[in-house]
């Protein structure tokens, strides 16, 4: 049965991450239209006017990564990444904690990767004085300070996740899961 209330600072955490989440999921939004317009003009440039702009695809190239890194982490907190739900749904509620559990703990340690990896990749590319190859000559660490900056918020996200499997919550994002396994928490304790 999943327990009346959450502690204080676990919704203090919530509220934080949900938050970034949101505003990184805005900015890989904003990353998408911007990507969705320049590509609508490249089109129109090239075919009507006969004089495509040679940056688009390197603009958009760049844009795709930030849209990936960004929104990465709501997709966490939503539960809408890629998993074996035919599998999940077949576990007990005690079975399906576990999962919760072992998938915070895996995109935690998939966080700390991107942390620790971008923030060095970012360092040297800084040092060596890296530009991007193509029409847009662009210092690569900017690029890759993204990877970080997606990992450490998929890691709080992570956080949150492992925090609320161990106390058997559901994230604040899905009040429809939440009842779902308030039921199956019912249904348990009312067979014999």
């Amino acid at each position: 049965m999943l327990p009346q209330t959450v502690s204080p600072a676990l919704q203090g955490l919530s509220r934080v991450v949900s938050v970034l989440c949101t505003l990184a999921m805005a900015l890989a939004a904003l990353s998408l239209l911007m990507s969705f317009v320049l590509i609508g003009w490249a089109v129109v440039m090239r075919y009507v006017f006969n004089a495509p702009p040679v940056w688009v695809d390197d603009l958009v190239g760049f844009a795709l990564v930030a849209i990936v890194m960004l929104g990465a982490a709501q997709t966490f907190r939503r539960d809408e990444h890629i998993g074996v739900d035919l599998l999940v749904t077949q576990l007990s509620p005690s079975g399906q904690r576990w999962a919760r559990l072992w998938a915070a703990l895996a995109t935690a340690g998939i966080s700390a990767v991107l942390i620790f990896n971008g923030w060095g990749t970012a360092q040297l590319a800084r040092s060596l004085g890296l530009l991007t190859e193509g029409t847009l000559e662009w210092p690569t660490w900017c690029l890759m300070l993204l990877m970080p900056v997606g990992g450490s918020l998929l890691l709080l996200a992570a956080v949150e996740a492992l925090w609320r499997a161990a106390v058997n919550q559901p994230l604040a994002e899905h009040p429809e899961k939440q009842e779902e396994q308030h039921d199956q928490g019912h249904q348990e304790q009312q067979q014999p």
